[in-house]
């Protein structure tokens, strides 16, 4: 029987590369894949682990406005992170607001500049 055999990357509509950048290098600090072929459009591929994460700078058919503050509660990503402690930090520091977790895990919720939601889950 054919299946799923993994993850291979998440693609996100970002309305400027540059400004997700900052949010997902600077912030995050996800290394960039340098190898992205020329797409026809701006964007980035990031690694997430042994995954990617694709930037893509296109038009957004999706309402960004009035999402939920809390990111759980919306469509979101999820990935594990060894110090959230140091990410809230990090957060705060640049000014990009969070939620905790309602699951009873060691958890937050935030977003990127575009609204595309996070969960940093303490592994």
């Amino acid at each position: 029987m054919t299946q799923v055999s993994g993850l291979h990357h998440v693609s996100l509509i970002v309305a400027d590369t540059a400004r997700a950048l900052g949010f997902y290098q600077g912030v995050l600090g996800l290394r960039i894949e340098h190898a992205r072929p020329d797409l026809g459009f701006p964007g980035a591929w990031l690694w997430l682990g042994d995954r990617q994460l694709h930037l893509l700078e296109l038009p957004n058919m999706d309402p960004v406005d009035a999402r939920p503050e809390h990111g759980g509660r919306d469509r979101h990503t999820a990935v594990t992170v060894t110090d959230l402690d140091a990410f809230a930090t990090r957060l705060r520091s640049a000014g990009i607001g969070y939620t905790m977790s309602r699951s009873g895990r060691r958890a937050l919720f935030c977003r990127d500049p575009d609204g595309n939601a996070w969960e940093l889950i303490e592994a």
